[in-house]
C-alpha cells in the first residue's frame, strides 16, 4: 500500500488548492507556512472518518468549507480516492483498470470503511494511527507526567492513572470558573461516554455487517464466471451465426461418401464411351466435294441438251431422243449421292447428341456434389479451419459452453437458496436496520462530541488545577544536604506500541519483543551517542533503558532521551511489521529542537526505510531534502 495523491482545497497548513503526486520512497513535503502541516491528522480523518464531522478542524481560516482527497493503492492492488467535505460528506471512487476511469464505490461513511478495511487492506484506526503515524503531540516529552499521588492511587484501584500533572497544571485563577467548567465537563463525559458506547456498538455491527456480507460476496465469483461463460457462449460460432444450414454437422460427415459418389458416377461415364464412335465421329464432306454428284448431274445435264439439241434438227431426229434416256440414270447417280450425304448427316446429328446427353450427364453429377459442397466449403471459410474434422469441434463448442454455463447457473441458484446464504442475507438487513438507528442516536446526540479521553484529561487537569489553587503552598526543601523534590516521571509509551505490533505481527508480545529487540537497539545507541547499551522489556511491555551500572525505566530518562527512545522503537516497528505488510509512514515534523548533529543520521535512517516502504516526511529543514527520494511543495 501507498500514496499516490493529495488533493486538497482550503485545507489548514497546505496550500490554498492544489493536487501534489506522490512517489514511493523517501519523500520530503514542504509546507508552504511555518504553520504545523497536519498530514497526519488529516489522513486519519480521510481513511478513518466517523461521519460526525470531525475533519471540520482541518478548514482552513480563510474559508468556509474545506474539500480533501486522498489517492492511494490498497493491499489488492486496486487505486482508491477518498474524497471528503471537510465536516460533510464523502465518497469512495476505485480506478476501473480496464477503462481507466474512477467507479464510485460508496457515499456512506460506514460502507467506505468496511470497504477499506475488507478490500483495500487498511488497519484499524489505532494501529494505523500508533504504528504508521508519528505526529509531534505523540512524543513522550510532549505528554504530561504522571503524578506521584495519582499513579498510587491508580494502583490501588487498578485504573488507568490520569495524565493530569502537577509540574503540567497550574493553579487556577478564578475557582468558580473552573468549577462551573468541571459540571460542564462532567454532564460532556456523560454524552461522550454515551457516544463511545454507541460508537463502540456502530463499530461492532460493522464488524459484523461486514461479515455478513463477505459471505454474500461468496456468490461474487459464481456471477463473473456465469458473466465470463455467457459472453464466450454468446461468440461461440454457431449455424445460424454463420448462415450455415441447420443440418451442416450432417453434411460434413456425409461429404466423404458424397466425393465417393462423384468419382464413381464420373468413372462411370467415362467407361460408357465408344472409342470406335469416337473415332467415326468425323466431319461430314460438304456435297460440293462429292465428285460422283458432280459426274451424274453432268453427265444428265450433257444427255439432255444432246437430245434436245438434236431434236429440232432433221437428221435422225427420233432415234437422237432417245439419248434423253441415258439422263436417269445421270441424274440417279447425283440423286444417290445426295441421299448419301443426307444420311450421313443424320448419323453424325446422332451421334452429337448422344455426346450432349453424356455432357448433361456429366454436368448433372457434378451440380449434385456441389449441392453436398458448397455448404461444407462455406464452413471451412467461416470457421478459418484447414480440414473437415475441425469444423465439428469448432461447431460443437458453443453446446459445450451452453452446458457449463447452465451448471454455473445452478451452482448459483444453489448457493442462494442455502441456509447459510439466507440467515446472512437476513442478519445483514436487520443488522442495518439497527445500525440505522445507533446512527440517528448519534446524530441526536450531536454531529461532533470530543472524544471521552480527551475530555476526562481535560477535567482531571482542570480538577488538578482547582486543588492546587485551594491548597496551601508547599515549601521546596533548599537547604544544604536536604534531598531534593522528586521529579514525576513521564509517560513510558512502550506498552501500546508494542501491542500494536503484536497486532500486525499476529504475535504474542514477548515474541515480538524479541523480535524488536536487536534492532530497537542499534537505532537508540546510534542515536543517543551509546549512552544507552541496551533495552528491556517486562511482561507487561514497560521499557528499561539499560546503561553501564544501571537499569533505568524509560519514563525516567530525561524528555529528549525518551523522544529518542520513542524515535528508534517507531522506526523499528515500521522497519518489521514491512516486511509482512507494507503501509506508508508518515511523519508530521517531529524533529523539531533535535540537534543539528543528529539530523543527518535521522535522516539516513530514514532513506533507509524508504527502501522498505514509502516515508512521507513533513519538514522544511533544508537537510533532510538533501537525502531524500524527491521533494513536493505542498
Amino acid at each position: 500500500m501507498h500514496f499516490v495523491e493529495v488533493a486538497i482545497q482550503n485545507v489548514r497548513g497546505f496550500s490554498p488548492a492544489g493536487r501534489f503526486p506522490l512517489k514511493t520512497g523517501y519523500l520530503i513535503l514542504k509546507p508552504p507556512t511555518a504553520d504545523v502541516l497536519p498530514l497526519a491528522g488529516l489522513s486519519l480523518s480521510l481513511l478513518f472518518s466517523d461521519g460526525r464531522g470531525g475533519d471540520s478542524s482541518f478548514v482552513g481560516s480563510g474559508g468556509r468549507s474545506g474539500k480533501a482527497a486522498l489517492t492511494f493503492v490498497g493491499q489488492d492492488g486496486m487505486t482508491y480516492r477518498v474524497l471528503r467535505e471537510l465536516g460533510g460528506s464523502g465518497s469512495l471512487h476505485r480506478l476501473n483498470p480496464t477503462t481507466s476511469q474512477p467507479e464510485l464505490m460508496s457515499s456512506d461513511t460506514a460502507e467506505i470503511n468496511q470497504y477499506l478495511r475488507g478490500q483495500a487492506g487498511l488497519p484499524p484506526r489505532t494501529t494505523f494511527e500508533q504504528v504508521y503515524c508519528l505526529q509531534l503531540v505523540m512524543l513522550p516529552s510532549r505528554r504530561p507526567r504522571k503524578a506521584s499521588a495519582q499513579v498510587a492511587a491508580a494502583k490501588a484501584s487498578g485504573s488507568t492513572p490520569s495524565l493530569a500533572t502537577a509540574s503540567a497544571v497550574r493553579p487556577a485563577e478564578d475557582l468558580q470558573a473552573a468549577e462551573a467548567k468541571v459540571k460542564a465537563l462532567e454532564k460532556e463525559i456523560v454524552v461522550s461516554r454515551e457516544v463511545d458506547q454507541l460508537q463502540f456498538k456502530v463499530d461492532e455491527l460493522s464488524s459484523l455487517i461486514f461479515e455478513a456480507d463477505s459471505k454474500l460476496r461468496g456468490g461474487e465469483g459464481l456471477k463473473d464466471a456465469i458473466v465470463e461463460a455467457e459472453k464466450a457462449w454468446r461468440a461461440a460460432p454457431s449455424p445460424e451465426s454463420l448462415g450455415l444450414p441447420q443440418d451442416i454437422l450432417t453434411r460434413v460427415k456425409r461429404h466423404p461418401k458424397a466425393v465417393v459418389r462423384r468419382d464413381e458416377a464420373m468413372a462411370r461415364l467415362e467407361t460408357d464411351r465408344d472409342p470406335d464412335l469416337e473415332d467415326a465421329a468425323l466431319k461430314v464432306p460438304p456435297l460440293t466435294q462429292n465428285r460422283y454428284f458432280w459426274g451424274g448431274l453432268g453427265s444428265g445435264a450433257f444427255f439432255l441438251a444432246l437430245s434436245v439439241g438434236l431434236g429440232f434438227s432433221s437428221v435422225g431426229a427420233p432415234m437422237w431422243r432417245y439419248l434423253a434416256l441415258l439422263n436417269i440414270p445421270a441424274f440417279g447417280t447425283a440423286a444417290l449421292m445426295a441421299l448419301r450425304y443426307v444420311d450421313d448427316l443424320q448419323k453424325a446429328t446422332r451421334r452429337g447428341t448422344k455426346d450432349n446427353r453424356k455432357g448433361v450427364r456429366e454436368k448433372k453429377i457434378l451440380d449434385e456434389f456441389e449441392i453436398d459442397d458448397a455448404p461444407v466449403r462455406m464452413a471451412i471459410k467461416a470457421l478459418d479451419v484447414e480440414t473437415l474434422d475441425e469444423i465439428a469441434p469448432a461447431l460443437e463448442k458453443k453446446d459445450l459452453l451452453g452446458i457449463r454455463l447452465g451448471e454455473l447457473q445452478t451452482q448459483l441458484e444453489e448457493f442462494e437458496l442455502s441456509a447459510e446464504y439466507q440467515d446472512a442475507l437476513r442478519s445483514g438487513q436487520e443488522m442495518r436496520a439497527q445500525q440505522e438507528e445507533l446512527n440517528a442516536e448519534l446524530t441526536a446526540k450531536g454531529t461532533y462530541v470530543r472524544d471521552l479521553r480527551e475530555v476526562e484529561r481535560e477535567l482531571g487537569r482542570l480538577k488538578e488545577s482547582i486543588s492546587l489553587a485551594k491548597a496551601p503552598p508547599v515549601p521546596v526543601a533548599t537547604a544544604p544536604g536536604q534531598a531534593p523534590t522528586p521529579v514525576d516521571p513521564l509517560e513510558d509509551p512502550s506498552p501500546v506500541v508494542l501491542a500494536q505490533a503484536a497486532d500486525v505481527l499476529t504475535s504474542d508480545l514477548l515474541s515480538v519483543q524479541a523480535l524488536l529487540k536487536d534492532r530497537c537497539v542499534q537505532y537508540l545507541t546510534a542515536l543517543t551517542d551509546r549512552r544507552y547499551q541496551g533495552v528491556e522489556w517486562d511482561r507487561e511491555g514497560n521499557a528499561f533503558a539499560l546503561t553501564q551500572n544501571s537499569r533505568i525505566p524509560v519514563g525516567e530518562l530525561p524528555p529528549k532521551d525518551l523522544d529518542l527512545y520513542y524515535l528508534a522503537l517507531r522506526m523499528t516497528v515500521v522497519e518489521k511489521t514491512c516486511a509482512r505488510v507494507k503501509r506508508p509512514f508518515l511523519l508530521d515534523d517531529v524533529l523539531t529542537g533535535m540537534d543539528e548533529a543528529k539530523l543527518p543520521l535521522v535522516a539516513r535512517m530514514l532513506k533507509h526505510l524508504g527502501t522498505l516502504t514509502q516515508v512521507l516526511h513533513v519538514t522544511a529543514h533544508p537537510g533532510f531534502a538533501q537525502m531524500s527520494d524527491g521533494t513536493v511543495n505542498v
